[in-house]
């Protein structure tokens, strides 16, 4: 079977993308209507990240780049492809764990994760190359993601929805313009907090909006920053107003097997959109290559 985001798929999210984004925005923000592209050169830094974010939610689906320093991991590079409906994504990291200078595959679809790599990272896999592991979800917040270990828990979340973090920051700044893989875009920058954030969710006017930002909030926990401290976090948008990169750097912490907090390190990862609304499709591995992590387990427990 394959999964994929073209057709009907696709027509169906275009319909309904102002009526999400706008639930987003609560509806009343002044940005997202027909008359912001008249007066678009007088949004305000703040006005502008949210006519961004509306116009990063109306995606069907990305080509992205991932670079920098991951908690737990070091240097990490990644590319992937993802759809937003059905929801899968299929992606190349280096820099993981003892095969760091090799990549590891892993395709997400009909909710099930699929990996393949070197055994020295995955165990031994019976002689197949791809290990399966279900029920898996990605692209969600922190309580609701299950990738078995295997993706970096800030991988986890949907670049999309990431994107949009720098919304609830009570203080935008613009921070000059530049050029990103060759794309004219505009720079903002700002300080994120989860006190903020809560503030931005609790004034959302409706269920669409609040269910929205809440999904923003999940996917800011998620980054597992030091609890009280803040993300500086910069967004550069082209000139069509859709996210086009941004950079997340913060401290992260964790708490150790006796339940105490401890310093991770930093995070310092930028995301950058490279194709947007290409066609992707996900196909599960031959099933005669794939073993399952419950098989494993299995074969691993000991006989009564």
């Amino acid at each position: 079977m394959r999964f994929s985001t073209a057709g009907s798929v696709r027509r169906r999210r275009a319909a309904t993308a102002a009526v999400v984004a706008a639930a987003l925005l609560g509806g009343t923000s002044g940005c997202g209507t027909a008359s912001d592209t008249a007066a678009e050169a007088d949004l305000t830094p703040a006005q502008s990240v949210s006519r961004a974010a509306r116009t990063t939610l109306e995606l069907t689906s990305l080509r992205y780049r991932v670079t920098g320093t991951l908690p737990g991991h070091g240097k990490v590079r990644a590319e992937a492809s993802m759809g937003v409906r059905p929801s899968v994504m299929r992606m190349n990291i280096t820099g993981l764990g003892k095969t760091e200078d090799k990549p590891l595959q892993i395709r997400f679809a009909g909710g099930a994760m699929y990996t393949e790599g070197d055994t020295a990272a995955l165990g031994d896999t019976l002689g197949k190359r791809w290990l399966k592991a279900e029920p898996a979800v990605w692209g969600r917040g922190a309580a609701y993601n299950q990738t078995y270990r295997v993706v970096p828990r800030q991988l986890e979340g949907s670049p999309l929805v990431q994107s949009t973090i720098l919304s609830g920051a009570e203080d935008i700044r613009e921070a000059g313009s530049g050029t990103v893989d060759g794309t004219p875009t505009t720079h903002y920058r700002g300080e994120v907090t989860g006190k903020g954030l809560r503030a931005y969710q609790s004034a959302a006017k409706g269920k669409k909006a609040h269910k929205l930002r809440t999904d923003c909030f999940d996917q800011f926990m998620a980054l597992g920053l030091k609890v009280g401290s803040a993300l500086t976090m910069d967004l550069w948008v082209d000139e069509d107003g859709r996210a086009k990169q941004f950079r997340m750097r913060g401290r992260t912490n964790a708490l150790d097997g006796k339940g105490r907090w401890v310093d991770t390190g930093p995070l310092d990862m930028t995301v950058t959109f490279l194709d947007v609304n290409p066609s992707v499709t996900v196909e599960p591995p031959a099933a005669g290559d794939t073993v399952d992590l419950a098989e494993l387990v299995d074969g691993a427990a000991p006989r009564g």
